[in-house]
């Protein structure tokens, strides 16, 4: 009986001490367009309408504040490609919707940053060649960013720094069908 609730206390002291030094939850992204590590549709990419995915992420800590989203590639020739970058999303928002505008304000009141692309907003998969992966990572804040709109990512993970309470991704991939 003794050991199986030391078992039990263990755990549970382990990730209340990980929380209080700063750890992060973790948090589930989806979309219901494509899953994890499977292929994006033509319809999100430079080769079909370009409009962003539909998102999701569940439950975030009770100390949240704000949520950004940043969207890169790691596998671009020239070091990691920046598709999306959106921040200072309230944290009672829980999804992104389609074909977000392109504009530097999302309809939820979050703002939105500049892609490598250099426009504000979400820029598609375009791999010039071979099969690319696009990392959707969602971040929990515990405070508000409070930078103007058309910040680039490097700019908001400085800002984030020491705020990060929970964090999630969601891996897709791509490939362009040459013709």
């Amino acid at each position: 009986m003794k050991a199986s609730w030391f078992l039990f206390v263990i755990p549970v002291l382990i990730l209340s001490y990980s929380f209080a030094l700063g750890g992060t939850m973790s948090i589930t992204v989806s979309s219901p367009a494509f899953g994890s590590l499977q292929q994006i549709p033509q319809k999100y990419t430079c080769d079909g309408m370009d409009v962003s995915p539909p998102l999701s992420w569940d439950t975030v800590p009770d100390n949240a504040r704000s949520i950004v989203l940043v969207c890169d590639d790691p596998d671009a020739p020239a070091g990691t490609w920046v598709h999306w970058v959106c921040y200072d999303i309230p944290s009672a928002v829980n999804a992104m919707a389609e074909a977000m505008p392109r504009a530097d304000t999302l309809p939820c009141g979050g703002k939105q940053g500049k892609n490598d692309f250099g426009r504000i907003g979400w820029g598609g998969p375009c791999p010039p060649s071979g099969t690319h992966r696009y990392f959707f990572k969602v971040y929990v804040l515990d405070t508000m960013l409070d930078l103007p709109a058309g910040r680039t990512k490097k700019n908001i993970e400085k800002a984030m720094k020491g705020h990060i309470v929970g964090q999630g991704e969601l891996v897709g991939k791509y490939s362009r069908t040459r013709q």
